[in-house]
């Protein structure tokens, strides 16, 4: 991808729409609004124009904007173009700003990686705003407008200040020991510095499962066995049918899923394959799918019909134990079961829903808490952890001690994008749509 050209694209939303804006982004940017709108307006300020193609012929009048470099949001001079939002509009001024030279089509994700690359956001900031851009659920918001405001590069920032400072302390301590102006206790102080350092950066990991929650949602398992009335509570969850119902045992022979906002917090239930012995080789791998899923639960609804009696689930979340089909024989409720419930009537349902927000606010957290919440981000600070870790002013020499500091600092740079991350800059912006 090169920068010394000009990219264009719509960045407003699916049309049609009450208004439509396209944006022009680079050096070709001035070029754009002399051709099409007859002038460049007066910095940020809004200008009433006409639009026109190539031949002088019309387009649509609108607001036109000017945001000149580095001062926009992608640190080159940047166009606005506010038009009607009918497709016909938004298609003729697009073919009118890319038929001048030098100016094309922008990719996904282009002007946020601009954004990047002219040092206006920086790595962690622009996967908080992809994740804000997906954001389904308040709580997802809330987490992504953190990161995206550099809640993660601010605690990155000072993590990596306080490292370039401690590395600074332990070479002045090798280069200078003969000359008297440095203290003996450097080294001391060092060690102190970077295990404060290692030790917040293993607080952060610890946290980061609560990211991850928020992120990619709370992942709630519905197990137990065939024609416990599994189907029916997800289709009752869901409000909408999700699972085929059939009294015809084994008719769920795969993993099936559906997402639920719960208060905010992104909640991902599953239902499974009834657990039980089967000589069926399709039914089979579905039940050993659904043993899959009962480990990577966080939490697990064991469904047991009328008359039958919980079995042990090989599971090593919590399980809520619940007697389905409670319309059809009510009884009173053995100790063992935490609820009765019924997908028919809707009986215990709400107080279902109440148990599974409450374990999934436990779990998550407050979504503004700044930790890592993708697998690269813990990747980065853990490799950046192993480096630290290995430091000994005692049993290393003042040589190796600042080289294995000099390491992690490296490997803290991956973190918000300042080393090493090329090769995944295609991956990362390519998750935002064009015009972004």
């Amino acid at each position: 991808m090169t920068t010394d050209d000009t990219i264009a694209a719509l960045s407003s939303g699916a049309l049609p729409a009450g208004i439509a804006v396209l944006r022009v982004s680079g050096p070709g940017a001035r070029l754009a609004m002399e051709s099409a709108a007859g002038g460049v307006p007066e910095p940020r300020r809004a200008s009433l124009r006409t639009f026109r193609n190539a031949v002088g012929a019309p387009i649509d009048r609108g607001l036109l904007l000017f945001f000149p470099a580095p001062g926009s949001v992608s640190g080159e001079d940047l166009a606005e173009f506010h038009v009607h939002g009918g497709r016909a509009v938004a298609s003729a001024m697009l073919a009118a700003l890319t038929a001048l030279p030098g100016i094309r089509l922008a990719e996904a994700g282009e002007f946020t990686r601009r954004a990047f690359e002219n040092g206006r956001i920086d790595l962690t900031e622009a996967e908080g705003l992809a994740d804000l851009l997906a954001a389904e659920t308040e709580g997802q918001r809330a987490q992504a407008m953190a990161q995206a405001e550099g809640g993660l590069k601010r605690l990155a920032d000072g993590w990596m200040r306080r490292l370039l400072r401690a590395r600074a302390l332990i070479e002045a301590e090798f280069d200078f020991s003969d000359e008297g102006d440095v203290s003996d206790d450097v080294s001391a102080g060092v060690a102190r510095e970077v295990g404060a350092l290692a030790a917040e950066m293993r607080s952060s990991l610890a946290s980061a499962q609560r990211g991850e929650i928020w992120r990619d949602g709370f992942h709630v398992v519905i197990a137990g066995a065939p024609n416990a009335g599994k189907s029916s509570l997800l289709n009752a969850l869901a409000e909408r049918e999700v699972a085929i119902v059939s009294p015809i045992p084994g008719t769920t022979r795969d993993v099936i899923e559906t997402r639920l906002d719960l208060a905010g917090i992104p909640v991902r239930v599953s239902d499974t394959a009834g657990l039980r012995a089967s000589d069926d080789v399709v039914e089979a791998i579905g039940i050993e799918r659904a043993r899959k899923a009962l480990n990577e639960a966080d939490l697990v609804l064991h469904l047991v019909a009328p008359g039958e009696e919980p079995e042990p689930l090989e599971t090593e979340a919590p399980v809520l134990h619940l007697r389905t089909k409670a319309d059809l024989e009510p009884e009173t409720l053995p100790a063992k079961f935490d609820l009765a419930i019924s997908a028919r009537s809707g009986a215990g349902l709400a107080a279902l829903i109440e148990r599974i927000a409450e374990a999934a606010r436990s779990k998550a957290g407050d979504p503004t808490l700044v930790v890592p919440t993708r697998l690269r981000q813990r990747e980065a600070i853990a490799a950046t952890l192993e480096f630290l870790e290995r430091y000994d002013p005692v049993a290393l020499p003042p040589e190796v001690a600042a080289e294995t500091l000099r390491l992690a600092a490296d490997r803290l740079g991956r973190l918000t994008g300042r080393t090493g991350v090329e090769d995944l800059l295609g991956v990362i912006f390519g998750e935002f749509c064009i015009g972004k």
